[in-house]
């Protein structure tokens, strides 16, 4: 006999927790909502970039990874991805400092990011003499250091010389100079930085395409953030398949040293 009772019973499968169409829609709120936070942080706060070039040796070497701070300068349309013309000029803009070490686009070339040490400011003056940077008429100290100094800086050049550079507001970095090299970079100006720009220069002064040169002086407006702190970093020495290598390719030594 049929028992009555199996006729009330609830639908077991009904009860078995939530179907695969809203899973899958759950997962993809999820994955949005991810993506959108990225993207936040990418253009609000800290955005990750590669150094391709040894324009700023020995400071930052090829094959470094770094956040730059977009918090640092405000935001500009170069602070978006794909920078839209929505407005112009920067909003809660601070005015950066001699020494920092800034990511920005060239009035010439709006698509590229260049990665340079400030050294000149709206009024300064700027030259170069013999090789030696001048601001406002006074030569930059710089200390020289001793080839058993070198092994302590990670920086495997064996050309030319490694300086301490002590720039006017007291702030400090290393730069590399090339001894017989005495091009048009290293006889230079003098000239005023115009008004909402600034003056920027690599480290590795007789390999860099800067302000003495064709990307002149830069826009408030073009900046984009400043370099804060290196996250990674190798030598270049494995393919990316290559996973047995990574160990000795990678540059331990330098994940997390903030950038000066």
């Amino acid at each position: 006999m049929r028992n009555r009772g199996s006729d009330t019973e609830p639908d077991k499968s009904i009860e078995e927790g939530p179907t695969s169409v809203g899973a899958f829609l759950e997962t993809l709120r999820t994955v949005v909502i991810a993506v959108l936070i990225a993207l936040g942080v990418r253009t609000f706060a800290y955005e990750p970039f590669n150094i391709p070039s040894g324009s700023m040796e020995p400071t930052l070497l090829i094959g470094d990874y770094l956040f730059v701070s977009k918090l640092s300068y405000g935001y500009s349309r170069y602070s978006i991805p794909f920078s839209p013309n929505l407005f112009d000029g920067r909003v809660f803009f601070t005015e950066p400092e001699v020494g920092d070490v800034a990511v920005f686009r060239t009035p010439l070339d709006v698509k590229t990011d260049y990665i340079k040490r400030i050294v000149g400011l709206p009024g300064d003056r700027i030259e170069v003499r013999e090789g030696v940077l001048h601001i406002n008429g006074e030569p930059v100290k710089r200390e020289r250091l001793l080839p058993s100094e070198l092994n302590e800086i990670d920086y495997p050049s064996a050309s030319g010389a490694v300086y301490i550079e002590t720039l006017p507001n007291g702030r400090t970095h290393l730069i590399h100079e090339q001894l017989l090299d005495r091009g048009p970079l290293d006889d230079w100006g003098p000239k005023t930085v115009l008004p909402g720009h600034l003056f920027a220069m690599g480290d590795n002064r007789d390999n860099s395409q800067d302000s003495r040169s064709n990307v002149g002086q830069i826009p408030f407006e073009n900046l984009v953030g400043r370099a804060d702190v290196l996250f990674f970093s190798h030598d270049g020495g494995s393919a990316w398949w290559e996973f047995w290598r990574w160990p000795g390719a990678i540059r331990f030594g330098r994940i997390g040293d903030v950038i000066e």
